[in-house]
């Protein structure tokens, strides 16, 4: 189990998408914005995920570039269209690199963010709000 304070970390942090303009994903808060980027993938979910930090344990930017260089691989294995983005505390304080993928299923989804040691990751259905899925 994460605690309390993680959890609230993880909640209240903006998952942001490198777009013109940035599109900032919140939990809980439905994305007209997201449902359109959904809509021209021909997708109807997409899940938010990092391979950074794993534990929210802080590693080395070397250390989280070659876990995020592992991710793409996959994520382009797998043949997941996927937008370049980052997590990070609504004051910037924090960022992590990260991946939005779109058309992945909950459970590859899930099972994605276990193999990077994530605690969390952000999953989306189409017409709905980002929700947390807590993974520790």
């Amino acid at each position: 189990m994460i605690s309390r304070e993680l959890a609230a970390a993880y909640e209240n942090a903006d998952y942001v998408v490198f777009a013109e303009p940035e599109l900032v994903l919140k939990i809980g808060e439905p994305s007209a914005r997201l449902d359109a980027l959904l809509q021209s993938e021909h997708s109807s979910t997409a899940a938010f995920v990092t391979a950074a930090n794993p534990r929210s344990e802080k590693k080395s930017a070397a250390e989280n570039a070659a876990a995020l260089a592992v991710l793409d691989q996959l994520i382009a294995a797998a043949g997941y269209p996927w937008r370049a983005g980052e997590g990070r505390e609504p004051d910037g304080n924090w960022r992590e690199p990260s991946r939005l993928v779109m058309g992945i299923y909950r459970e590859n989804a899930e099972a994605l963010g276990r193999l990077f040691g994530q605690n969390a990751i952000v999953f989306v259905e189409k017409g709905a709000a980002p929700e947390l899925l807590v993974l520790a």
